[in-house]
């Protein structure tokens, strides 16, 4: 009898500690328009022309002037640099904390690839730099394995561009004039 009331008491403590990781996670999921403001803050203004990820990580150009398409060379760049392979380059980090903005910005393998952490993603009150490397760590080799750009930002043209993906081949626009 002890055995089944222990039984019972266990699969309720797992099934209410479930229900509290996944109202949780809901809360903490940042929108595209939010994370591209922190990414916003968190990029040098002297730089114009970046490209962000869905979960994150954001490309830099200093040369976009000769890059005939930014879109589809962030696409190549990503796949190239971003999956992390175990004993590769892409698993070497470095954090920096930022000050106009909450979190840190993760920098790896790959000239001006960054990855933005916001505090509110990790379960830890204070992680250490390790913590926030190997999470920032994992967002890129998402976006390395399934590359998905939400926005471009051109020093060239006033319009910035936000791609909401509402299935494989449906794009939206948002114009920030």
């Amino acid at each position: 009898m002890k055995l089944i009331i222990g039984i019972i008491t266990l699969s309720f403590l797992m099934l209410n500690c479930n229900k509290k990781n996944s109202s949780s996670n809901k809360e903490l999921k940042m929108d595209n328009k939010e994370l591209i403001n922190h990414i916003k803050l968190a990029i040098n203004p002297k730089f114009q022309d970046w490209v962000v990820f869905k979960n994150g990580i954001y490309i830099i150009f200093d040369d976009a002037d000769t890059i005939k398409d930014i879109h589809n060379e962030a696409l190549k760049q990503m796949r190239e640099f971003g999956p992390v392979y175990a004993g590769g380059p892409a698993g070497d980090f470095g954090i920096t904390t930022l000050n106009k903005t909450d979190g840190w910005i993760v920098s790896g393998h790959g000239y001006g690839m960054y990855t933005y952490v916001n505090p509110l993603e990790l379960s830890i009150k204070n992680p250490s730099d390790s913590e926030i490397g190997l999470f920032g760590r994992n967002k890129r080799d998402l976006d390395g394995k399934n590359p998905e750009i939400i926005f471009v930002n051109h020093k060239k043209q006033s319009l910035q561009i936000l791609f909401r993906f509402l299935g494989n081949d449906k794009i939206g626009f948002y114009a920030d004039c």
